[in-house]
């Protein structure tokens, strides 16, 4: 006997104010991450630009506003620019290693000091332990930490990410602040450019790409990448240029 497919139920968000461009308006639409069939639900709106928190999917349907574009790495044909080279060069020596998704007091040190360092006066810098374990552990698909660590074990910098059937998905990622100069974020990118090749994954996605706000413009600098636009998936031309320097994944 055959059962029929549960009805998936979409719901949009109370207008807040923008994280990234001051004076517009956020609002999203939301589904919940259910069911046996999660995984594949996960990967059909990830390809529609969807991203996830916890166990909820969400994609931004902010009034009068387009600037957040989904965008992913093509992992085969990426080709490092010149400031990436030097980025992976400063980080050769690291220990990267996947990790089960299980929040550690080390790893939460860590995020506290990236976001007292970096976004002080954001949401994210009020969590306490808990929260990040939600963060973390909440999750109803394949996900798990990357981290980076010095030759003596010291922690410096992980991302939080999902395994998709079609590629690796970079949901959150957090460094040492003093670390700045290594551009770990970059790194972290990078590694799971790699990753996916050797995984024969075509694409790492990377959330999205707000060309007007200088946190979320980097992730233009990985190329070859393509962009949502008008339910297409298309590369990213020339004329897209980014800074190299590298925060979050959201």
């Amino acid at each position: 006997m055959i059962r029929p497919r549960r009805p998936q139920f979409f719901y949009t968000t109370t207008p807040l104010p923008c994280p990234y461009l001051a004076g517009r308006t956020e609002r999203k639409i939301v589904t919940e991450l259910t069911g046996t069939d999660s995984e594949a639900l996960h990967d059909r709106l990830s390809r529609a630009g969807f991203r996830r928190s916890h166990n909820i999917a969400y994609s931004p349907v902010c009034p009068g506003c387009r600037a957040c574009i989904p965008i992913r790495v093509v992992a085969a044909e990426f080709a490092p620019s010149r400031t990436q080279r030097k980025v992976a060069a400063r980080n050769a020596g690291l220990l990267v290693r996947p990790v089960p998704a299980r929040a550690t007091a080390e790893q939460f040190a860590l995020f506290q000091a990236y976001q007292q360092g970096r976004h002080a006066g954001g949401d994210m810098a009020s969590m306490g332990f808990y929260d990040y374990r939600a963060m973390v552990e909440d999750t109803p698909i394949t996900t798990g930490l990357v981290e980076f660590r010095e030759a003596d074990g010291r922690l410096l910098g992980a991302c939080l990410t999902d395994w998709l059937s079609d590629g690796l998905s970079a949901v959150y990622s957090f460094y040492a602040p003093a670390e700045e100069r290594r551009s770990l974020g970059a790194y972290a990118v990078m590694w799971l450019v790699a990753e996916a090749n050797r995984l024969g994954l075509p694409y790492v996605y990377l959330g999205y790409w707000v060309p007007e706000s200088r946190k979320m413009a980097y992730k233009a600098a990985f190329r070859p990448a393509e962009v949502l636009r008008h339910g297409q998936w298309s590369r990213l031309g020339a004329e897209a240029e980014a800074p190299a320097e590298t925060v979050a994944a959201r």
